[in-house]
């Protein structure tokens, strides 16, 4: 698995503008990711979500992530989110670890 420290220099360089990760926190241009893992895509309490991303119907978890985190237009065709991705498997597997620690 990854490095949480780089994993969090990478969310905050290519994330945090539209993300938050704090319990409670307000949703930005994206969700609050809070509590993502084992989350169905498009249920976080009060964002407004593509069709896309409702239907697609997956679970969130390191593997679903992974795979997004690489190209996340391609992994849901539709989504709102703009991001072009992450091609380095190294930096997915940061940010994961990153994102499992302060999403738990």
């Amino acid at each position: 698995m990854g490095d949480a420290a780089k994993g969090a220099k990478i969310f905050k360089t290519k994330c945090a503008q539209c993300h938050t990760v704090e319990a409670g926190a307000a949703h930005k241009q994206g969700p609050n990711l809070n509590g993502m893992f084992g989350r169905k895509t498009g249920q976080a309490p009060g964002f407004s979500y593509s069709a896309a991303n409702i239907s697609k119907g997956i679970t969130w978890g390191e593997d679903t992530l992974f795979e997004y985190l690489e190209n996340p237009k391609k992994y849901i065709p539709g989504t709102k989110m703009i991001f072009a991705g992450l091609k380095k498997e190294s930096e997915r597997n940061d940010l994961i670890a990153y994102l499992k620690e302060s999403c738990a």
